[in-house]
């Protein structure tokens, strides 16, 4: 008897224990997927913010489908709230569509180098030339609006740049920022060479030997410091 009161303790032991082991699976497994879940819609978020779904909808699809569709463009046009989130846009659009920044400029009579830069949230369009970049790039309403919005100007996110593109220009400035100063200095006074007032031309030129090279010509205005 003594025996088989043992077995019984034993076996609800047992079973008691394989239901907690169950039951805290079933917790993990449920904590698991609420995460995955979590994790995904934040994936699709941010994944808007690259691929909106502005893609036309085919003829053959339903009514149901394309109405789908439209409320998707909808709630993404809703999601851009500055120019930055407008730049990655036009960026990400310009790609899928095989467009290039010269044919852009072409697009609103301006130079690449300032269209190029405008687009990017630098520079400020007018009404008629935001229209046009528009169109070109089927943007809806509200970024053609903050494409006419003044900028807060600055694109890079580290005083030093990480890139190694643009850090060539920062080694360039390290080099040379000191012959610049001089030789502005001597040439033109006690003065700097304006951003604003400025131009710039950027081209491809082959070097003596065919080497394919990079022309950077930039034409600002002198402003002298003024004496008060």
């Amino acid at each position: 008897m003594t025996t088989t009161m043992t077995t019984t303790t034993t076996t609800m032991r047992v079973t008691t224990m394989t239901k907690k082991t169950t039951n805290s699976r079933s917790k993990s497994s449920t904590k698991k997927k609420m995460m995955m879940t979590s994790s995904a819609k934040s994936f699709l978020r941010r994944r808007r913010n690259y691929a909106p779904p502005n893609v036309a909808v085919s003829s053959s699809s339903s009514s149901s489908s394309s109405s789908s569709s439209r409320r998707s463009i909808d709630c993404w046009e809703n999601d851009i709230v500055s120019r930055h989130d407008v730049t990655e846009l036009i960026v990400f659009n310009r790609m899928k569509m095989n467009i290039s920044w010269a044919e852009l400029a072409l697009t609103v009579n301006k130079l690449k180098e300032w269209t190029t830069s405008a687009l990017l949230g630098q520079h400020q369009m007018s009404a008629e030339e935001a229209e046009k970049v528009g169109t070109a790039l089927s943007l809806p309403s509200v970024a053609v609006k903050l494409l006419q919005t003044v900028p807060y100007k600055g694109s890079l996110p580290t005083s030093v740049p990480t890139d190694p593109l643009i850090y060539r220009f920062y080694e360039l400035v390290n080099v040379y920022g000191t012959t610049f100063k001089e030789l502005i200095h001597e040439e033109f006074g006690d003065g700097i060479m304006s951003a604003i007032d400025f131009n710039m031309d950027l081209s491809k030129k082959k070097g003596d030997l065919g080497e394919d090279r990079v022309s950077i010509t930039m034409s600002g205005k002198y402003l002298p410091y003024k004496k008060y």
